[in-house]
Order: C-alpha cells, then structure tokens, then sequence
C-alpha cells in the first residue's frame, strides 16, 4: 500500500484508509463484533493504517469494535474519531449537537475508555455547533493536545471562515468532507483551497457515493429497514436513474483500465491532490480488496480530462442529504463570547 502524509505535520497513513462506520450503524446491514474485529484486521493485513470511527456512530458501539480490533496493532495504526453530538451515555439518544468544552472533555474520555488507548491521533468536531464559537471548540481540543490526550485537531464539514478562525488557535491536521465524482463542491465553495493554502490534508468520506458509484445500485435496489439513505433524496428512484449516467462513465472508464467502476472512482480522487486520502467503507471483505486496489490504478493526465470533459455534461440530481442533516452542514459558528475578546 502507498502512503501519504496527513498534511504538512501530521502522520504518515495508507493512501486509502477505511471507514467503519458501516459496520455498525447507518445502513441495514451490520456485522457482529466478531466481523467487525475480523474485517478491519483483514484490513491491517493488507496494508491500511488509516482508520475513521466516532463516537455517534451505534453510538459507542463502533469505537469498541475499532479498539478491539485494532489495539493489537496499535502502534501500526493512526485512529480518527469525532466528538460533537450529546448522547444519552444511558440510553445512547442523541439529543443534538453539542461542542461546548466540557461536553468534548467528557466525549474524549468516553472515545478512550472504548477504543482502549492512551491517545486519540486524531480528533475531529463532527459538525460545527451553532451555539459554541469556534475558537472556544478549537481552546479545548488544544488543552487535551497538551495534555497528551489527542495529537491531531481535525474538523468535518464547516465553512471556510469557521476553519481558518479554527486554525488560528489550533492548527488543523485534516478535513473530512463529502467529495467524489458526483460531490465537487469542495471545489469551488472555497475549502480544497483553504486546505491547499493552510497545508491540511484533505479525507474525503462517501468517495464512492455511499455505494452509488460502484455501480451496485440503481433505480430498482430497494433499500432496507435501517438504511440512511432511504432519507436521501439522491437515492430517490427518479434521481438514481438520472444519475446512472455517471456511474456509466466509470464503466467506461473501468473497462479500458481493467479495473472496476469504485476502483476508477477512488484513483480519480487520488489524482486530484496528494493531500487528499480517502475512506472508504465497506462491511465485505472483496469490497475492502476492490478499495484498496483503486491506489494501484493510475489515470493518466488525458484520462483524467476525457473523465472531466464528459462528467461536464452530467447533471447530478438529488440532493446529497435530507433537510435536517443538510442543515448541520457548511456552517460557520458564532461570533460570540470570548471568541468576539480573542477577535479585539
């Protein structure tokens, strides 16, 4: 497996790393602990040390089957997870987001305990609170730094003002957005060139469309009782089918590479920037191997502008998530309290 560093300070990970979400939440398929353990060891075996949980994923079901699995490779390994959201520890009801710094420092010991490690590498907001400002988020995650707690302060889906006033008080290791073929936006709404500009790496979730660009799905896959994206609108009947054009074009594609559509969709990512590192999820063990295939397909500079030059003409339908989670996303948090005294 090829290696790429987590921006300019941060560690060394595998090009492609996995995301485990899948393994316990949001879709209607979940494994055991016992395959949960067993696929993100397969994983390690074959080259990933990058690997991506959070606390709200189950919840806390996820972080126990990631430190389980991964506690004896430990120090093989770079471990994500997030904190943001309040959850009933008793009942695990999520009552909202919640990044006010005595809720992180109680979440972080809560992540430790489960993963069973000493230090989380990387600790990223999950989504920007609007009650919180920003600069008080990034104070507290820079006490748990000093305190030897966390070692990297990353962030998932703010506004580029919300990252660069973040930044200014801890400096940011990572993003972890939405960005694939069929979700540019980071392109152009400002935050791959504030990444670019402030030298933090760039982890993209979803790269293969939350299983749209495999080209598994279509308009007639019937989503089970449990699945997200049932929510979505993107994964509408109507929408699939317009959007079936695109996932035609990695079959294209795949075809003259003898590769897979997802393997194309993750090597066009790959291409864009060497800052950019993938994580993928999967609950399938061929499916991990297709993944982390994609880091040995190269396109070439033509391939990727006949790529660019037909996507051009493709109009992606749906939107990429329903109203309320749409909402969480692109925020920019307050300016109020002591962040407007630390802004003069």
């Amino acid at each position: 497996m090829q290696t790429r560093r987590l921006g300019h300070n941060g560690p060394e990970v595998s090009a492609i790393g996995l995301g485990c979400m899948g393994i316990s939440f949001s879709y209607a398929t979940k494994l055991s602990k016992d395959e949960g353990v067993a696929l993100i060891r397969a994983a390690v075996e074959r080259g990933v040390s990058f690997f991506d949980t959070a606390e709200v994923y189950g919840p806390f079901e996820n972080e126990d089957v990631v430190g389980e699995a991964l506690r004896p490779v430990r120090d093989k390994v770079v471990i994500a997870t997030k904190f943001g959201f309040d959850i009933d520890f008793k009942t695990g009801e999520n009552r909202g987001l919640n990044s006010r710094p005595e809720h992180i420092q109680q979440a972080v010991e809560g992540s430790l305990k489960r993963l069973g490690i000493d230090t989380i590498d990387l600790l990223y907001q999950h989504r920007v609170d609007p009650a919180v400002p920003i600069e008080d988020v990034a104070g507290a995650v820079k006490e748990l730094i000093a305190a030897g707690k966390v070692k990297h302060f990353g962030m998932s889906e703010p506004g580029v003002q919300t990252l660069r006033r973040a930044h200014a008080v801890q400096p940011v290791t990572a993003l972890q957005n939405e960005y694939s073929l069929w979700w540019r936006a980071p392109e152009t709404n400002g935050i791959l060139a504030a990444c670019d500009e402030l030298g933090i790496g760039f982890v993209p979730y979803s790269p293969l469309g939350k299983g749209f660009l495999t080209g598994a799905m279509n308009k007639d896959t019937k989503l089970g009782d449990g699945d997200f994206r049932a929510s979505v609108p993107r994964f509408a009947p109507e929408a699939m089918a317009k959007n079936q054009a695109l996932v035609d074009l990695l079959k294209r594609v795949a075809v003259e590479k003898n590769a897979t559509p997802a393997q194309i969709a993750l090597a066009w990512l790959l291409a864009q920037r060497r800052t950019i590192i993938p994580i993928p999820g999967t609950t399938k063990l061929h499916r991990l191997e297709e993944n982390i295939g994609a880091a040995a397909v190269l396109l070439s500079q033509a391939e990727l502008a006949s790529i660019e030059a037909a996507a051009s003409h493709i109009a992606i339908a749906g939107d990429r998530y329903a109203p309320q989670h749409l909402a969480m996303v692109g925020r920019e948090a307050p300016l109020v309290g002591n962040s407007k005294e630390k802004l003069g």
